[in-house]
């Protein structure tokens, strides 16, 4: 099978009809084999209901349906696992991505031997203020942190090869760093395509100004667990035991210093009378403490089990 199309959705009953006879005329028009995965991240709406006729008359239309709505990440990682095609494309389900891009971006991974190829969409068409702006800033950081230069992290629009989401782990709200997830898995002819972004036909937006916020939070959660993820002990260890010696060091001098001007026979404050006594214990207790989250942490990923993610109520 050539192609495997991963689209996650949540309340899209408007345009989900329109989507897959766009859909289905790109295929039939490069002659490609195909799957459409549509995931109904716990839709509100008639949108499952509508995922059903399609894959009654279509035996190409394949769902999942969680129970509820447990996030974009979630639909992605269970896309995946089903999907069966060479490359997978993933898009969103409100007409903003276009079909027509897919024959190219299966080009780039085939042809041109790209793991992962990451949409641009260089001229948008989304409010100034809410989304360009902050959107522009996070691309920057995701850039300067991640070492993947790509213009836009959060374009729904990719392509991968099979082995890429098969080898990766999308989890929490980690989507937007597929691309970041794929090199620190060891994929790294990572490219990126201009392609055509369309404004909004139905529905609004399902994301808001906290988007970005969760964003700059997942980007130091991926930052911290590609450096560290798999040894915490070499950071929180590291500052454990720095921490502990330099509240040592300072107990030392103060206990020395005290015995050094009894000594002499010299006035001398008690040792806890002293407030450099408490800062270098509290030095100490802290750095006891960030050695025993290192070792705990070591601990966890040794007997750590797979948690249920998510539940699906439905399958097509």
């Amino acid at each position: 099978m050539n192609l495997s199309i991963v689209i996650p959705l949540l309340n899209e009953e408007e345009s989900l009809n329109e989507l897959h006879q766009w859909i289905v005329k790109v295929m039939a028009e490069n002659n490609f084999s195909y799957e459409v995965i549509f995931i109904d991240d716990g839709s509100t709406d008639a949108s499952w209901h509508i995922i059903q006729q399609l894959s009654a008359a279509n035996a190409n239309v394949k769902g999942i349906r969680f129970q509820r709505n447990y996030g974009k990440s979630q639909a992605l990682h269970a896309g995946f696992a089903k999907a069966q095609g060479d490359v997978i494309i993933t898009m969103d389900a409100d007409l903003q991505d276009s079909p027509d891009e897919i024959p190219e971006l299966y080009n780039m991974v085939t042809a041109q031997g790209y793991d992962l190829v990451s949409g641009w969409k260089k001229k948008r068409y989304d409010s100034i203020l809410s989304k360009n702006m902050p959107s522009k800033l996070f691309n920057w950081a995701a850039r300067k942190t991640s070492g993947v230069k790509l213009n836009d992290f959060n374009c729904g629009l990719k392509a991968y090869r099979n082995v890429v989401v098969k080898n990766i782990e999308v989890s929490g709200e980690m989507h937007r760093y597929i691309p970041v997830l794929a090199k620190n898995a060891g994929f790294s002819r990572i490219g990126e395509k201009v392609v055509m972004h369309q404004a909004r036909k139905y529905g609004s937006t399902k994301f808001g100004m906290e988007r970005f916020i969760n964003g700059f939070l997942d980007l130091i959660t991926i930052w911290f667990l590609s450096r560290f993820g798999k040894r915490p002990m070499h950071l929180f260890g590291a500052l454990g035991v720095l921490m502990f010696l330099i509240g040592l060091a300072s107990a030392v001098y103060i206990g020395a210093s005290k015995l050094i001007h009894l000594y002499h026979h010299e006035k001398a404050i008690l040792v806890t009378d002293n407030p450099w006594f408490y800062i270098a214990l509290t030095t100490m207790i802290i750095g006891t403490q960030l050695f025993l989250a290192g070792f705990l942490g070591e601990i966890i990923l040794r007997t750590r089990n797979n948690e249920e993610r998510y539940k699906i109520s439905e399958t097509l």
